[in-house]
């Protein structure tokens, strides 16, 4: 499997996202074997075992990868046990020399215990506490995909991709306006079922060819989304297990209710073209044009209640919307090769994140939304110089920026009329982003003793420095100040070793503090506030990660350690599931894997 980055112009191909993209490629079957076979059996901390298996290879024009991972565990916490089922599949078969057909298909079965979250009191006291036993979440996804790939010459390329998702998301739990209540494990849980049924196709042109003797490239594609997704929220059964069915009826006076349909529309179309200055200099161009429609169909009820609880009204509020907006994104990249072997690269590039109604109308004791969000705009840039020093060294050293305005946040510390603390998802204002990256491969094997043809040792180092800032704001108290989720300093660092088929490597991070809302809020000190473990700075933590692997024949044996330093920490102050409050991160933990290759 690979991870790409992609940004600038090239990112516009797959949509409006800040900071440009991932992309995930999976493994491709194998050309040169019929079959391969390759099965990763590993036990761990907590219980852990998975079992990986894939069954892969190529005969003829058909050619196939499949692979089923099984994963299982009872979480380093009470109330924190979990399985999974994830298949997926891919089968090709080339109907001519110019013509491939293929089809993919993911499935992933998840179903989890969820401990809760804690108070910062709770915490620091012990972050392996659990006051939830009745919380549970579980998955259920169906992708598909069919391709088409034609070559028209050996300049022209085409590709049409068919894409179908049927999956639902389901969270059953008590969840309350305090992090610290107890669940009495006996009265009703809150039920929130998620549904989402989404198709679409997206065709893509490619076409080389010359421009005053230079070369170029040109693309050109469009894509088609259609979404039909539904949302439920409330009142589950009282009892304790994974049971996913709505007890309305028997909770008359459950306070958060709501029934929506949230159809969704998007068509979009999109292009870029490589243009060769020279030898050295390369310029890239690119444009995506939006059309979204998004809407909501339902209603959500309040109920009001005498003080002994009994139901004086029930009042439903229907609500019908629909919000159309359109609009052109463009983008810029640009490359300068220079003689020795490295590369000047600059990229700029709109962004654009449009609010969904499904964002909106989920009712939560300790979250409120406004009713006049808008959509986030600005853009990404960043300018850099990449290269290798002989076979010695790679390096990548880059400064960036992100400019959003409108920019979205979920944590604004308020309070309502009783003065109860909420948290508040409204614009937080316009927010300025900017840092430097680096990162550096040295293979000091290559340097010191390049004649040990055995031995592998590597130094690598990635380093990110970030400042960011809320340039204006109609908030009170969130001018000025640090944008969340942001730590100034991240450092990823660490040394790969080998000798023959025995393989190692230490890898050491750290993250400076966070913080977790725009006003950069201090933690609530009294664990009875409903802000408590919701609101307040995420420290700044270290971790060190060790694993090694040995290779004999068709087998291969791992081991590792995570967290050798066994840190305490938390990257995550939630507001709704699966807190609310802190989510504290694994201890120290082991694991070993077996694995035989045919």
């Amino acid at each position: 499997n690979e991870i790409q980055v992609v940004r600038g112009a090239a990112s516009l191909q797959y949509g409006t996202q800040f900071g440009g993209l991932l992309n995930f490629k999976f493994k491709s079957p194998n050309p040169n074997k019929e079959i391969e076979l390759i099965t990763r059996q590993t036990l761990g901390s907590n219980g852990l075992f998975t079992s990986f298996n894939s069954l892969g290879g190529t005969v003829g024009k058909f050619s196939y990868y499949n692979y089923f991972n099984y994963k299982q565990g009872d979480g380093f916490r009470p109330n924190s046990n979990f399985s999974s089922r994830n298949y997926h599949g891919h089968f090709g078969y080339q109907l001519s020399e110019r013509t491939k057909l293929t089809f993919e298909a993911t499935i992933l079965d998840y179903l989890a215990q969820q401990p809760g979250g804690l108070t910062d009191q709770q915490f620091n006291e012990d972050p392996n506490f659990s006051n939830r036993t009745r919380n549970w979440f579980d998955v259920d996804w169906k992708l598909a995909s069919l391709r088409l790939d034609h070559r028209f010459s050996d300049r022209t390329e085409f590709s049409l991709n068919l894409f179908g998702l049927d999956a639902s998301r389901k969270a059953l739990g008590f969840r309350q306006n305090r992090v610290d209540i107890i669940d009495d494990g006996t009265s009703e849980r809150e039920l929130l079922v998620d549904d989402f049924k989404n198709w679409g196709a997206e065709a893509r042109l490619l076409s080389r060819y010359q421009i005053a003797g230079k070369d170029a490239v040109f693309l050109v594609g469009s894509k088609y989304y259609q979404a039909f997704n539904e949302q439920r929220q409330g009142a589950g059964p009282a009892t304790s297990g994974p049971d996913f069915t709505f007890a309305d009826e028997d909770f008359p006076a459950f306070p958060r209710k709501s029934t929506y349909d949230f159809p969704n529309l998007n068509i979009a179309l999109f292009g870029e073209n490589i243009f060769n200055l020279s030898d050295r200099l390369s310029i890239t161009p690119g444009f995506r044009f939006e059309y979204i429609k998004t809407g909501a169909e339902g209603s959500f009820t309040e109920v009001f209640t005498d003080l002994a609880g009994n139901v004086l009204e029930v009042r439903e509020n229907p609500e019908n919307r629909d919000l159309e907006r359109s609009f052109v994104l463009l983008g810029l990249g640009a490359s300068y090769k220079i003689p020795q072997g490295g590369e000047f690269y600059a990229n700029i590039s709109q962004n654009y994140r449009s609010v969904t109604f499904n964002d909106l109308r989920v009712v939560n004791p300790s979250q409120v939304i406004s009713d006049d969000l808008e959509d986030e705009e600005g853009f990404t840039a960043d300018l850099g110089f990449r290269g290798k020093f002989r076979e010695l060294l790679t390096y990548d050293v880059s400064v960036y920026s992100l400019y959003y305005d409108n920019r979205i946040s979920r944590n604004i510390v308020t309070t309502n009329a009783q003065g109860r603390v909420l948290n508040l998802t409204d614009n937080a204002g316009t927010a300025f982003i900017y840092g430097l990256e680096t990162f550096a491969d040295w293979s000091v094997k290559d340097t010191y003793f390049s004649q040990s043809e055995n031995t592998k040792l590597n130094l690598f180092a990635n380093l990110a420095l970030t400042g960011s800032e809320y340039l204006s704001s109609n908030i009170n108290n969130v001018e000025g100040k640090r944008v969340e989720h942001i730590p100034t300093v991240n450092l990823k660092t660490g040394l790969r070793f080998g000798y023959k088929n025995l393989l190692g490597s230490i890898q050491y991070t750290y993250l400076s503090k966070q913080f977790n809302d725009p006003q950069n809020s201090p933690p609530f000190p009294d664990a009875t506030s409903p802000g408590a473990g919701i609101i307040g700075e995420l420290p700044a933590y270290d971790i060190m990660d060790i694993s090694l692997s040995y290779t004999y024949k068709n087998w291969k044996l791992e081991a590792g350690i995570n967290n050798v330093l066994d840190e305490s920490y938390f990257t995550r102050r939630a507001t709704g599931y699966p807190g609310p409050g802190i989510i504290p991160s694994e201890p120290r933990t082991f694991y070993t894997t077996l694995q035989f290759k045919l």
